[in-house]
């Protein structure tokens, strides 16, 4: 019998294969720009939309229209096909004053944010918002945040060992220019203190550029 845990993990599998072959079986993003759904169900951050014309691909952003009493528009992004027609939503924003039947816009895309030296030294929510007080960024260029991964071939990793400044790391476990580096560890045991220290290395060794998210 299959426990607990592997029983979630088999569902959050298939839900996640089920999600990918209906974001493959249907148009692309902007082919639905603009279809109205509305909203079904609210619980929390998680937001059910109907759509009678269908439901837009996963991983699509939409827009609520309604006014909900404050400055920015409340953004859902699809991260799951209930059926044809409902797309299972997570807010991007708080979901007070959201209330059933309101009507929401595909925006034909996915969520963007803004990139290149103009947003060096800024803070962003998610939405690509400046949020640190100094006022809008004048970029160029936007991108969606979520991308296909590049294949492993394509990756341009070298054999040559990225110093750090880290005595312990650069002796007993050296760090590959372009590879990935995971760390692991419990609360308060300076997993964000060797992040900084990396940071502040790399920056002026390297003339790199870091992004904490």
């Amino acid at each position: 019998m299959l426990s607990r845990v592997q029983s979630a993990v088999i569902r959050r599998a298939t839900g996640v294969r089920a999600a990918s072959a209906a974001a493959a079986s249907v148009s692309k993003p902007a082919e639905h720009k603009g279809r109205v759904g509305y909203v079904s169900q609210v619980i929390g951050a998680v937001v059910d939309v109907h759509f009678m014309e269908g439901v837009p691909p996963v991983l699509t952003a939409l827009d609520v229209t309604e006014d909900l009493g404050r400055d920015e528009p409340l953004t859902l992004e699809i991260v799951q096909h209930l059926d044809a027609n409902t797309g299972r939503c997570i807010a991007m924003q708080t979901t007070d004053l959201l209330k059933l039947k309101s009507k929401v816009v595909s925006t034909g895309g996915n969520i963007s944010v803004p990139v290149g030296r103009e947003t060096l030294g800024r803070i962003f929510n998610v939405l690509g918002d400046a949020i640190d007080h100094r006022g809008p960024v004048c970029e160029k260029m936007r991108m969606a945040i979520h991308a296909e991964a590049p294949k492993l071939a394509d990756q341009a990793a070298e054999d040559t060992i990225l110093t750090t400044g880290i005595k312990v790391i650069d002796l007993i476990l050296p760090y590959c220019k372009g590879g990935k580096i995971g760390l692991f560890g419990g609360a308060g045991v300076g997993k964000t203190v060797i992040i900084m220290e990396l940071i502040n290395n790399v920056a002026k060794g390297h003339g790199g550029f870091s992004v904490f998210a």
